[in-house]
């Protein structure tokens, strides 16, 4: 299988592109707007997916947990003046000692294994957008769209103009489930891994927001109850 790292790098989703493009003719009907990340994330098929894999998996997540613990430790003892980074004078201080070797042996495995959990994640996303056309064609018919956008095409539309949700439910129907486990031989599909690249950026600024949620209830909740002024003469 080629490099999923080098498709990561490079792969952008032409469907988007296209969906991007300004229209130049005047459209006579309905236009809607259409969230792809959104609607593959919000399939059953996609959630099934993604705990399959954080369980078939769990042994190479785990150990690439474990590598990056053990890096953030060599590079603590490489780190000689203690200010949380390498500068050039310690670069060349670590250069062949054992502290670098290991990193850069770390550095390799955790590759091998996060290429692992991606291609599975990839090839899972690849199973739901194949089924993408016929579920959106299929909600495009039911309710007589002219012409479908990406919200990032669309300098404002109305909250119904959206159809995400509703090609969603399609795909519920025409993909209830997929496999994790690539087949041999298996090459990603380039539209897959950039659609695979926009939903995990949706996940990470997720779980990014819900931290910053959680902090701020914490503090919320360490803070002294105000004191009321005292009333009456």
């Amino acid at each position: 299988m080629k490099s999923l790292k080098n498709l990561l790098a490079t792969a952008s989703i032409a469907i988007a592109a296209v969906a991007a493009t300004p229209a130049a003719a005047q459209v006579q009907g309905k236009i809607a707007t259409v969230d792809i990340p959104a609607v593959v994330i919000s399939t059953n098929a996609f959630g099934t997916a993604y705990q399959q894999v954080g369980t078939t998996y769990k042994a190479q997540i785990d150990a690439i947990q474990a590598r990056q613990q053990e890096s953030q430790t060599l590079l603590k003892q490489l780190d000689t003046n203690s200010d949380n980074q390498l500068d050039e004078a310690e670069q060349e201080a670590a250069q062949n000692t054992p502290q670098a070797k290991r990193l850069q042996a770390i550095e390799q495995e955790v590759g091998q294994l996060s290429n692992q959990v991606e291609a599975a994640r990839v090839y899972a996303v690849e199973q739901i957008l194949a089924q993408y056309g016929p579920a959106l064609q299929q909600v495009v018919q039911q309710q007589q769209v002219q012409l479908v956008l990406t919200p990032e095409a669309v300098i404002y539309a109305p909250p119904q103009a959206s159809i995400t949700q509703q090609v969603s439910t399609a795909l519920n129907t025409l993909v209830p489930s997929v496999a994790i486990v690539p087949p041999q031989g298996w090459q990603p599909n380039r539209n897959a891994v950039g659609l695979y690249q926009q939903i995990q950026q949706r996940l990470v600024a997720a779980q990014a927001m819900q931290a910053q949620q959680q902090a701020a209830q914490q503090r919320a909740g360490q803070q002294p109850p105000a004191t009321q002024a005292p009333s009456g003469r």
